[in-house]
């Protein structure tokens, strides 16, 4: 059970709030979705711009960041309903609650500092703790469980396709070895066998660890996985005129939002050589962001963690493709 006394203290800082404010307009009787609430820090504008009647279902994998949520958006409990779900199953978790679909919907696929800072989560290589990196603790797979018992294939698999580690193979072949004297239970022993193989360049801000985490947390996570299933047709989420933001904050992600948001809006999806359309398909959204909108040099000098976010916006059509 979660109490007070193990929901996390930090304060996770929300990223590009006005612009996804700008692009989701939110107002008086208008519902929104966030499905990945984190902290409460976007939903929270989102609230305050649609007083006084507008709703928003927050949802979140992570029961920890759902309670700090809860804490943050409690002034807005009459409005605000809160699920601990994973935003792949956002049309269920929206159906579940008799909503036919909303006016706005955001993902926001980084990571919180909430996460981040907590030690027992084991995300983060600067902080010693428990090699674990589950967002929803309900899952078995832990990041322990892969570095120790992986084979070589499958480890060189993790970090060269979600870390994009150089060194991928080399890495895969050193964790094998240093687990053959010990089991690597803490990412202090990961960052140690990391930058036996890893070193920093010169000049680059980079810990040589970054990537080796990264792939891991995605793999335990299956975080690709989940939003390639919300892209296969998240935009039936959306009314006519509904808006979607997307925070992305590594290529993975971004390559994924690009092409499900080009898909949806493509007038037909038959191959280039079929002359006559028989897909069936019509075009169900607009693209509002031809090239990613990045935060502004002032937002990445007081919230780092903003550097890498890459924000991709569409708006559902109406009828004959009618946006």
């Amino acid at each position: 059970m979660i109490t007070n006394e193990t929901i996390p203290s930090a304060h996770h800082v929300p990223v590009m709030v006005a612009e996804v404010l700008a692009l989701l307009r939110p107002r008086p009787n208008t519902d929104f979705l966030d499905g990945t609430v984190g902290g409460g820090g976007h939903a929270a504008a989102v609230l305050e711009g649609s007083t006084p009647n507008g709703r928003l279902l927050g949802l979140d994998r992570d029961a920890e960041t759902l309670a700090v949520a809860e804490q943050r958006l409690s002034p807005f409990s009459g409005r605000c309903l809160l699920v601990h779900e994973n935003f792949s199953r956002a049309l269920a978790a929206l159906s579940a609650q008799g909503w036919d679909a909303v006016d706005g919907v955001l993902l926001d696929l980084g990571f919180s500092s909430l996460q981040v800072e907590s030690e027992e989560r084991g995300f983060s290589f600067l902080r010693p703790g428990p090699l674990d990196m589950r967002m929803d603790r309900r899952e078995e797979l832990r990041a322990a469980d892969l570095v120790n018992h992986a084979s070589v294939t499958e480890l060189r698999r993790i970090f060269h396709d979600w870390g994009e580690e150089r060194a991928a193979g080399a890495l895969a072949r050193a964790l094998v070895r240093t687990r053959a004297k010990a089991p690597v239970t803490t990412t202090t022993a990961l960052v140690d066998a990391v930058e036996q193989v890893v070193k920093r360049t010169l000049g680059s801000r980079l810990h040589p660890a970054t990537r080796a985490f990264q792939a891991l947390r995605i793999a335990v996570n299956r975080e690709l996985d989940h939003l390639a299933v919300f892209l296969r047709d998240g935009y039936r989420l959306l009314r006519p005129g509904g808006r979607m933001v997307i925070l992305a904050y590594h290529s993975l992600e971004d390559r994924l939002v690009k092409g499900a948001f080009r898909r949806w809006a493509a007038p037909c999806l038959c191959p280039p050589q079929v002359q006559v359309c028989c897909c069936g398909w019509s075009q169900q959204v607009k693209i509002l962001t031809p090239r990613p909108l990045t935060p502004t040099s002032e937002e990445v000098a007081h919230n780092p963690r903003a550097r890498s976010a890459r924000l991709r916006a569409v708006e559902r059509c109406g009828p004959k493709g009618e946006a």
